[in-house]
């Protein structure tokens, strides 16, 4: 499929014989401040079982401070989750569609039509499929992956360096440890945002890494850059598919996504010594509209939660798992399910995963499409669910207010209820009036 890589060598950084020397997964650069590049695994600390400083937001800090225990025998209570969360795994995996995103977009017709149906059909039960046909090149995709797996072999100092700044989503956070002081996850991740290079400049994800890891980082920047460009573009393929599944046309909602904003998470889950008490992240529905995971190789971990099952999502080679988020929820006016997962730890083996969440711009509106509301078959359906927001708004109730979990939407209903937000009965009555006004 052409789409992605015609868009990702158009915005070049440096020529093409540079760029493609940099997919490679000895670019990890030296920490200039270290003598060494830092062991197979982070190295474990002591776990200090007081809570949060005063900010009680520093993840960096806390990382030194509360610890991680990786590679002890044991692990810390505020790791332990509670055993509703950590039930076990089914043995039966998620039925989940797989969908050549590359064929229906291209060819429309009969190949878009299957698409419609089996993304229809997954998006009514558990808001989970994969996709191949994306053209994602396998060597971009190689790169990212070894380049996260580098940044988290770096010694925990370098890594701070992008600490997560409080109330933000992006940076270097280890285990969530300065936004909660229990139930927390197994894993290190590292965040960064993208947005429209038409608005922000093309090179916004290579100027994060260069300003806050240094100027040896360039490399691994390009290549997220590179990375990023190229989701945005499946992501948004994959928006033409979910608009015919709705009956609202193809340019439906990946018109309303075209200047949107990203953000783009590696994750490490190390080895974990009681997998059974853990997890590397606890149940919830992301808050974003749309989620592209790229999985590392054969090791298994994202489970979805199905008729009282949590089912394995095993990794497929060349495919991209695509799940609902609470933000397309609310765009379909509660058609399509957020997907609820979590993600489980091993105790040999460690996993790596890319996760790209798609997101509106800051200030636009979500409300369901006119077209949706008016094909709804009475006039329960045509109710609003819930009431308009924007993305700011979620992003500022998720990182600020509440922890992202099953019920996040109808939360977030109440907060804006609570600050004089429309309610949802307002909203639909001002979608009708906006939709006469259309009309």
């Amino acid at each position: 499929m052409a789409f992605a890589h015609a868009h990702l060598t158009a915005n070049h950084l440096l020529p093409e014989p540079e760029r493609r020397a940099l997919y490679r997964p000895d670019k990890m650069p030296e920490d200039p401040h270290h003598g060494s590049r830092g062991s197979a695994h982070p190295v474990g600390m002591d776990v200090a079982r007081g809570g949060p400083p005063a900010d009680g937001n520093d993840d960096g800090h806390n990382a030194a401070a509360v610890g991680l225990c990786w590679g002890q025998p044991k692990i810390p209570d505020p790791f332990v989750w509670p055993l509703a969360d950590a039930l076990a795994s089914s043995e039966r995996e998620l039925d989940a569609p797989v969908v050549d995103v590359g064929a229906a977009v291209r060819g429309g017709g009969d190949g878009m039509r299957r698409a419609a149906e089996q993304v229809a059909a997954a998006c009514a039960s558990h808001g989970l499929f994969q996709v191949t046909g994306h053209g994602l090149d396998p060597a971009l995709a190689r790169a990212a992956l070894d380049g996260a797996a580098g940044f988290f072999r770096l010694p925990l100092a370098t890594k701070q360096r992008a600490r997560r700044a409080p109330g933000s989503v992006t940076g270097y956070a280890a285990a969530h440890v300065g936004r909660f002081t229990a139930n927390l996850p197994w894993k290190e991740t590292l965040s960064f945002g993208h947005r429209d290079h038409r608005a922000a400049g093309a090179h916004v994800v290579v100027d994060y890494f260069t300003s806050v890891l240094g100027s040896d980082f360039k490399p691994l920047g390009v290549v997220y850059q590179d990375y990023c460009e190229a989701m945005k573009q499946v992501s948004l393929a994959i928006m033409e598919v979910i608009g015919e599944s709705l009956g609202v046309g193809r340019s439906c909602y990946r018109d309303f996504f075209a200047d949107g904003c990203a953000i783009m998470r590696c994750n490490y889950y190390p080895p974990c010594p009681e997998p059974e008490r853990a997890l590397g992240t606890g149940p919830h529905c992301d808050p974003s509209a749309l989620t592209l995971l790229l999985q590392d190789g054969a090791v298994d971990g994202l489970q979805v939660l199905v008729d009282g099952e949590w089912r394995p999502v095993r990794p497929r080679p060349g495919a991209l798992v695509v799940n609902i988020g609470d933000t397309f929820t609310a765009l379909s006016n509660g058609r399509y399910r957020s997907c609820l997962h979590r993600a489980v730890v091993h105790r040999e083996r460690e996993r790596r995963s890319l996760a790209f969440f798609l997101c509106p711009r800051d200030d636009r509106v979500v409300r369901p499409p006119p077209r949706l509301l008016a094909a709804a078959r009475g006039p329960e359906e045509r109710r609003r669910r819930y009431p308009d927001f924007t993305w700011a708004d979620m992003a500022r109730f998720t990182q600020r207010h509440y922890r992202a979990d099953a019920r996040t939407l109808d939360a977030l209903a109440r907060w804006l209820g609570a600050a004089g937000a429309p309610t949802c009965a307002a909203a639909t009555s001002a979608s009708q009036s906006h939709d006469k006004a259309q009309e």
